[in-house]
């Protein structure tokens, strides 16, 4: 059955919220509507911020970014002229705090309970915490949904989600499809452009373009055992520090961390079965240009905007959330051991009713 639904995510890079309509049977109908983002008060964004950098719980501020999502939703539902009974689900990721697979354990700040009593439609939110609790890395989660929007699309073919955390999708025939994050993306970035202009990125990668790559910390960056872990895997936001960029000049640090992303994408073609004939890239670092241009010196087939296809590059996460409530609602699954880890195909998601 298709249910009308809207997605919602707060990614990462803690620069607002994004909500998305879609009509989907949680399989391959995928009808994509209007989305918006909302950006967040430079306070909310300071005391999540704060939140992600202790991983610690503070149930004020859940309940501060809960309000936020329910008035962004208000606005999209203005915007389209929708009334809210139209709504069939709303899926809402939250905001990830702290992410430790490891010692199993995740958390995405979000009161799927009060999104529910606050919109009058049913939600469905906490999509990572039963894969991680069963083994999983709970992460990425969006691949199942790459491939049901790629499914035109010549394979073997690599998605490539430059957030906070960079993520691949590579799918390949037969319904082939492998996925983990292959390293940093923006967060790193950010966080250097942050401490040394009070600024949240380089917008456009101006300031990475006017500098050069200092070949040592490059490969000191490179030296992290993270790229030495089999796939699947994921990270924390915070897994990677500022230190080896640190005696450089603001340009040269940004230059450096760019060409650190575009070199941690390279690397991780080793763990993929066969080489993609093309990457499709979406998420914020579509839009840096020196980032754009050091995948496209390492990478060995043609880099392109998912924008250049007609997908909208700052939506599809929203959207993949969307499309994860409604399969968890059918009880499909959301995460597979070849995109998490997980044993075995594993639902997900925690459904609040609105009363």
């Amino acid at each position: 059955m298709i249910k009308n639904v809207i997605g919602l995510m707060s990614g990462t890079s803690m620069d607002g919220i994004d909500a998305a309509f879609l009509k989907t049977d949680g399989l391959l109908h995928v009808e994509l509507g209007e989305a918006i983002t909302v950006a967040y008060s430079e306070d909310l964004r300071h005391k999540l911020s704060e939140l992600v950098s202790s991983g610690m719980y503070s149930k004020n501020v859940e309940e501060q970014i809960t309000v936020k999502h329910a008035e962004v939703i208000t606005q999209l539902l203005k915007k389209t002229n929708t009334a809210v009974d139209e709504i069939d689900l709303i899926g809402f990721h939250g905001h990830t705090v702290f992410h430790c697979p490891s010692r199993r354990k995740t958390l995405q700040i979000g009161d799927g309970e009060l999104l529910a009593k606050l919109t009058g439609v049913d939600v469905v939110c906490d999509f990572r915490s039963n894969d991680v609790k069963q083994g999983g890395q709970g992460a990425p989660l969006v691949p199942l949904y790459h491939q049901a929007v790629a499914t035109k699309l010549t394979k073997p073919l690599a998605i490539l989600n430059l957030g906070g955390v960079a993520n691949i999708s590579w799918l390949g025939h037969e319904d082939e499809l492998l996925a983990f994050d292959t390293g940093p993306g923006n967060a790193l970035l950010d966080d250097f452009i942050s401490l040394h202009l009070g600024e949240r990125q380089d917008t456009g990668g101006k300031l990475s373009l006017s500098g050069n790559v200092d070949q040592v910390s490059l490969k000191t960056l490179l030296e992290h055992p993270y790229f030495l872990r089999k796939a699947p895997k994921s990270l924390d936001r915070n897994e990677f520090d500022l230190t080896p960029v640190s005696q450089l000049s603001i340009a040269d640090g940004a230059a450096t961390l760019c060409a650190f992303t575009a070199e941690s994408v390279s690397k991780c073609t080793r763990l993929i079965p066969e080489y993609p004939t093309m990457w499709l890239i979406t998420g914020g670092g579509r839009h840096n240009l020196a980032m754009m241009q050091e995948l496209k010196k390492r990478l060995e087939a043609p880099v392109i905007s998912v924008d250049d296809i007609g997908w909208n590059g700052d939506f599809l996460e929203a959207q993949a959330f969307g499309y994860l409530a409604v399969r968890s609602v059918m009880g499909l699954p959301l995460s597979l051991p070849s995109t998490t880890g997980v044993p075995r195909p594993l639902c997900g998601g925690v459904i609040f009713q609105a009363v």
